[in-house]
């Protein structure tokens, strides 16, 4: 019985740390964009998508799946190196982290409210208000 209980949270874990992320933006937004390109938008390095149009990241909460599934498999960076990366950058004056969001569905209503934002969910939370550019498996 106790075998049960020690093993419940670890298949939950398992399967949530597993999710595809869907890198999104506006439906009228016709950009595409590689995983190298994603990342430099994200980490502050690119400011504009490949059309020259600005570009403005939206993150989830540090301590969401979703946000450690894109930290792992785009950026490649832990939750803490990327703390660690946006304090120099601030301290240095070359940047601020992006504005984040606490869920999936905030994620998407933002993003289709402005074809100049980018962001990323759970590929089993996106709609037709967002048109996905990328997943990541």
């Amino acid at each position: 019985m106790k075998t049960h209980v020690y093993l419940a949270p670890l298949i939950f874990f398992s399967t949530t740390a597993l999710a595809d992320i869907a890198v999104v933006v506006h439906p009228s937004n016709t950009n595409t964009m590689n995983e190298k390109v994603i990342s430099r938008v994200f980490t502050g390095k690119v400011k504009v998508f490949p059309d020259d149009s600005r570009a403005i990241p939206i993150n989830q909460t540090a301590s969401s799946p979703p946000a450690n599934e894109f930290n792992r498999k785009v950026l490649r960076k832990s939750a803490s190196q990327l703390k660690a990366y946006w304090s120099k950058r601030l301290f240095t004056g070359k940047g601020r982290p992006p504005q984040e969001v606490s869920s999936d569905a905030d994620m998407v209503e933002l993003v289709a409210s402005n074809p100049e934002f980018i962001g990323y969910v759970d590929a089993d939370m996106v709609t037709d208000q967002v048109r996905v550019i990328s997943t990541f498996k």
